[in-house]
């Protein structure tokens, strides 16, 4: 069995951040190792109280790891400040293994968990991922993405990584899809799902990222390990048990 980590924030619910990455592990039948960088009180109605931890002690968690297993790939979620953003980006920059970064900006329900001085420095820790996975409103933020212009690979070739913009919505041939668009240094490919019509959607992303790490953990290609995540947060979402008054959580053992 192989090992994969995650650097990222936990959530109290249970369904998205550290949760949920060590739930998709599992599900992808590696272990999971993690790093927490944030505490978060919060439920699926939104985030009510964060506390960050100290980046020393982040910096404890990644060398406590990393001096003990041979990590096959890394998932990176909420890092919140650029102190922790620093001390992340040094401790495995170099490593050589595939990096996913989800640069986790708001939350569903609308909480920041960024804060704004902190951009900068995670733009930076993008050149060393082998992709980043945004939403349209963090895409916006860190390379003034628009869905609606003609997409721009300049634009995107300042952060000297791939880039997977999440969650466009379409209607082609009478049918609604949920379409991933990566952009790569020389192409743009896109992934399609059916889209659902639901609230259970609470750690999607978080999820999305975790297996996308895991897949390429694997040994999978990029295009493939997108793929196959893209099926399985799909599934995890379609059979969702419906849990939470709000942004509802999925359902990680759909794989297992």
């Amino acid at each position: 069995m192989d090992a994969v980590l995650t650097i990222a924030g936990s959530d109290s619910c249970g369904g998205a951040g550290i949760q949920a990455d060590l739930k998709t592990f599992e599900a992808f039948k590696l272990f999971g190792t993690s790093v927490i960088t944030v505490l978060t009180a919060q439920n699926t109605t939104g985030v009510k109280d964060i506390y960050e931890v100290d980046e020393n002690f982040v910096k404890s968690q990644i060398v406590s790891i990393l001096e003990d297993f041979d990590i096959k790939a890394i998932k990176v979620g909420m890092l919140y400040n650029k102190n922790i953003i620093k001390v992340v980006k040094d401790e495995i920059k170099n490593l050589g293994i595939p990096i996913v970064l989800d640069p986790v900006f708001v939350s569903k329900a609308g909480s920041p968990l960024l804060e704004t001085e902190a951009i900068n420095e995670l733009k930076d820790f993008c050149q060393y991922a082998k992709v980043i996975t945004p939403n349209m409103y963090e895409a916006k933020q860190l390379f003034d993405y628009n869905e609606n212009e003609d997409h721009d690979l300049n634009k995107l070739r300042e952060l000297k990584t791939n880039v997977l913009v999440k969650k466009h919505k379409k209607v082609i041939n009478g049918m609604q899809y949920c379409i991933d668009y990566l952009y790569t240094k020389n192409d743009i490919k896109s992934f399609h799902s059916a889209f659902l019509e639901t609230n259970n959607l609470h750690g999607t992303g978080c999820t999305l990222s975790s297996a996308i790490a895991a897949n390429l953990a694997l040994g999978k290609s990029l295009e493939d390990a997108i793929r196959i995540s893209k099926e399985y947060v799909f599934e995890a979402i379609s059979k969702a048990p419906n849990l939470g008054k709000g942004n509802g959580v999925i359902n990680h053992k759909v794989f297992s």
